[in-house]
């Protein structure tokens, strides 16, 4: 294949290969985000607000290190290229560090595990940076077409979404089921499944980033090179740095998608308090409602190229945007009216079944739009600064998701505790009038980021035309400096 074919159309089992490294990711993500808050509260026992806060802390390391390893990753220079160096050295650090957050020594204070969640929430956030950045940043330089990168990046939402999830029904399936003793009825809150459920995961960690790793390898010589090495300064990275982000179209989309995955992170983080306290269902219903996101990534991914070539990436984001963000606290809401069907009835579970499948469907197809418009940043850079700079622009995409996904389940910790939510409750244990509450704060919050993200998006500027444009101008400099 040549260079030039690569560059519009990577092979299938390319696009498998990149897709299936955020396997990784997606795992990392459902035990972060669905899990880690129910398990320390809930399983462990922590005051909710203390977990919430040692992730917050991990946040403000995240801010220093994704810009520094997105930069670093742009100017890297080694016989493997520019990007798979990072993803070999984070293998082992994000497994092992994976490992031990499900695995809190026995008997330690609150104060103590804090800091034990704080110093591996770090380390775990700061390598699957030094890994997904640069791993992600393969996207716009395997293609530069328009088109294509969303077919590309529907591959890398696919497996992060199916990978992760797969996580969350093996536990509700096997590890919880298996787990159920007398102490223990629902293994749910058996601390032995979660370390259990953290040793499969970190082996599932490390097989997904060598498969892609090794997957792409041979790809090295046909990608970009670092730029001429140069003297720099702390103070000029960082300014170069803000002069190749800095453009309406980049703060537009970025501010949008942190608040985005701030939502995200706040429903994720509510999930299966929604879905054990306020709906009632069986380890074995949540089970099927996790399995039923498997349907949704075949939706999200099928339609986000669909959408593309239809109605264009901005376009196509604020539609299915606004549709998939109005309709996810709706049932919880007709809950709230009490006009739905009593829990414990089947009708119950096949709605909530039914319309969380269709709706993640929708949100995936929308985050894969976002994506797509974030590698189209990459040329409108170039022609500014002169550097390709990959690298940084999906620093910022790893930042905003690790950062609004996180800030979004510190806020789910601070609702549990404003709405009465006991640390260490169990189903069944939570009286109607809390429960309503915690339907009653969710529903507006929720809704206000999702609508909010809608009105900033707006401003986000390119389209198909201006994007083939910089191609041409780019094409144009480069016959002209020979």
């Amino acid at each position: 294949m040549s260079v030039t074919a690569a560059k519009q159309k990577p092979s299938f089992w390319t696009k498998i290969a990149y897709g299936f490294g955020s396997v990784a990711y997606g795992t990392k993500d459902a035990g972060l985000k669905y899990f880690l808050l129910l398990f320390y509260a809930q399983v462990v026992g922590m005051d909710p607000r203390l977990v919430s806060l040692a992730i917050l802390i991990a946040l403000v390391f995240d801010a220093i290190s994704d810009p520094i390893v997105g930069y670093w990753s742009d100017n890297f220079r080694s016989k493997w290229g520019r990007r798979h160096p990072f993803m070999y050295a984070a293998a082992i650090p994000v497994a092992v560090s994976y490992y031990f957050i499900w695995t809190p020594p026995e008997g330690w204070s609150d104060q103590a595990l804090f800091w034990y969640i704080v110093v591996l929430a770090i380390t775990i956030r700061t390598f699957i940076t030094v890994y997904e950045t640069p791993s992600t940043a393969l996207a716009p330089e395997l293609t530069d077409n328009y088109d294509e990168r969303s077919t590309i990046l529907s591959y890398r939402y696919f497996f992060g979404w199916t990978g992760g999830n797969t996580m969350t029904v093996v536990a509700f399936a096997l590890i919880f089921p298996a787990f159920g003793t007398v102490a223990y009825a629902n293994g749910q809150f058996n601390p032995d499944a979660y370390a259990f459920y953290g040793l499969v995961g970190s082996l599932v960690i490390f097989s997904a980033i060598m498969i892609s790793a090794l997957g792409t390898h041979r790809y090295i010589p046909h990608l970009r090179s670092a730029p001429p090495k140069r003297e720099m300064s702390l103070k000029m990275i960082f300014k170069e740095i803000y002069q190749t982000v800095a453009s309406g179209s980049f703060f537009a989309l970025f501010s949008a998608s942190l608040i985005a995955f701030t939502a995200s992170g706040l429903a994720a983080g509510l999930t299966f308090y929604f879905s054990t306290f306020f709906w009632g269902f069986t380890a074995q219903q949540i089970g099927m409602v996790t399995l039923g996101v498997f349907f949704s990534a075949f939706i999200g991914g099928a339609l986000a190229p669909i959408v593309t070539r239809k109605l264009g990436k901005k376009r196509g984001a604020l539609i299915v945007g606004l549709i998939a963000f109005i309709g996810a606290p709706l049932p919880i809401f007709l809950r709230l009216l009490d006009v739905l069907p009593e829990n414990g009835t089947p009708e119950i579970f096949w709605l909530v079944l039914i319309t969380n499948t269709l709706d993640v469907g929708l949100i995936i197809c929308y985050q894969i739009l976002a994506a797509s418009m974030m590698a189209d940043l990459v040329e409108q850079g170039e022609a500014k600064t002169g550097n390709r700079s990959e690298g940084l622009f999906f620093a910022a995409a790893t930042f905003m998701r690790k950062f609004g996904e996180g800030f979004g389940i510190v806020i789910a910790g601070f609702i549990l505790s404003a709405v009465g939510v006991a640390a260490g409750a169990q189903q069944g244990e939570l009286s109607d009038e809390t429960l309503w509450n915690l339907g009653a704060v969710y529903v507006p919050v929720i809704l206000g980021l999702f609508l909010t993200v809608i009105g900033i998006i707006s401003f986000y500027k390119i389209d198909r035309t201006k994007h083939e444009e910089t191609l041409r101008e780019l094409t144009a400099r480069k016959s002209a400096s020979r």
